[in-house]
């Protein structure tokens, strides 16, 4: 501004020595003539300027700054570098803006932007799933309309927010929701999904409780028979009785407690290693521990000759196909079938148990795998069972990358299978494919 000034200065002191020397030549008139024509011409040629810039201010258009001549040039030209500056400084703005709300998408937890007045000014993805709001059709809307919880309704309206407050959506869904003040008066409301959270701490509440319940009932028992023992004279053949119920509850506790320490190993063990394991002699073991488990109370068939073996550890692989033929046997009534079947091609290989026993109803099949988990908690008792045989069996497959799968009907038997996939079998070894042969 300060070269419009000179300029400005300059030419009102050209035109007023012009003006002079006309005067001086002309005659008065025609020097204050002079000098009103020069300042006439000034005064039009900065009204020129200032409209077309007070056209543009009224209306900008980026990149669209007017262009000027004399002093007003250097004028416009620091007034078009500003709105450059200024796009950058809007773009790297809007930039930042485009980055956090990518992050913001980006993270496992919801994230709302309340105003002063709890209303939505953006919210991301997982937010819209957690309290099932619509990003676009719900901005402007108070939250509290769309969120209707007591709890949450009683959150928003205290003062302090330092926990998170529970509440429930719909289809089971259980959310933390944290509100956030930042700036001067506007809110981030958090949600975060505790449904998994909540559902493990509930299992291991259960399992705790199970765990008690079911090293309880063996203890009670043996030390009832400790006391009766010790404290009355009985005859040497009540003893002997005595003894040997001792032993049986002694042998549950025992197998429960070495089911547990196998699970744990599983859970917390390394990969297993890439071993192969020999199919058929394993297939062989499991017909003879089944006969001997039955008694001669079922017929027992293996079908299936294996053209391949599979890689992974034997002891977890016998442990999980042992416990679904020692179940078969145990909830199937004499008299009836128990089949151990042996599939393989090029897509793999599976192992599937087959019975005739009294069948599971759909309901309880999602939960078989749990520990402790028992349709019929009485029967499980008579049969011996520690109620960790399938959960043992699902963690041995799962390292194993393979799928089990469960069929039954009530009435009609149940078929329980374990798929391994191709990268987990290899050809049998020369020599016993000629055995096979």
């Amino acid at each position: 501004m300060k070269s419009v000034y000179r300029s400005t200065l300059a030419a009102l002191a050209g035109s007023a020595g012009v003006a002079y020397l006309v005067g001086l030549v002309a005659g008065a008139a025609w020097g204050w003539a002079t000098f009103a024509a020069g300042l006439l011409a000034l005064v039009l040629y900065h009204v020129h300027h200032l409209a077309r810039l007070a056209r543009w201010t009224n209306n900008p258009v980026a990149g669209q700054v007017p262009e000027g001549s004399g002093p007003w040039d250097e004028v416009l030209g620091a007034l078009h570098r500003y709105e450059r500056a200024a796009e950058r400084r809007e773009q790297q703005l809007g930039d930042a803006l485009t980055r956090f709300r990518r992050a913001a998408q980006a993270l496992p937890d919801g994230v709302v932007i309340l105003d002063s007045s709890n209303r939505i000014e953006w919210c991301n993805h997982t937010a819209e799933l957690h309290l099932q709001i619509d990003g676009r059709a719900d901005l402007g809307q108070p939250i509290a309309n769309l969120v209707r919880d007591p709890q949450f309704i009683d959150y928003l309206a205290a003062d302090e927010h330092a926990a998170p407050v529970r509440v429930s959506r719909g289809l089971g869904l259980s959310l933390s929701l944290l509100l956030v003040q930042y700036g001067e008066a506007q809110k981030l409301l958090l949600s975060r999904d505790m449904t998994q959270a909540e559902r493990v701490e509930t299992m291991r509440r259960d399992f705790v409780a199970n765990v008690s319940h079911e090293l309880r009932t063996p203890l009670t028992v043996l030390v009832g028979f400790l006391e009766t023992v010790r404290e009355l004279k009985l005859d040497p053949q009540r003893v002997r009785d005595y003894l040997g119920m001792m032993g049986e509850q002694a042998s549950r506790m025992h197998r429960i407690i070495e089911d547990l320490l196998m699970l744990s190993v599983l859970e917390s063990a390394p990969p297993p290693p890439t071993e192969r394991v020999r199919v058929a002699p394993l297939l062989a073991r499991l017909r003879v521990d089944a006969e001997a488990l039955s008694a001669g109370k079922h017929a027992i068939a293996l079908v299936g000759e294996p053209t391949l073996d599979l890689l992974g550890a034997e002891t977890e692989l016998a442990s999980a196909f042992s416990n679904l033929v020692s179940n078969a046997i145990r909830y199937t009534p004499a008299g009836g079938k128990v089949s151990l079947v042996w599939r393989d091609g090029p897509e793999g290989a599976s192992f599937t148990v087959e019975d005739t026993g009294l069948g599971i109803a759909a309901e309880h099949i999602p939960r078989l795998t749990e520990r402790f988990y028992r349709v019929d908690r009485s029967r499980s008792r008579e049969t011996g069972g520690t109620g960790l045989g399938l959960a043992i069996v699902k963690h041995a497959v799962a390292r194993h990358q393979a799928a089990f799968d469960v069929e039954s009907k009530p009435g009609a038997g149940s078929r329980f299978t374990v798929r391994f996939p191709a990268h987990r079998t290899l050809p049998l070894e020369p020599a016993r494919q000629a055995e096979a042969g």
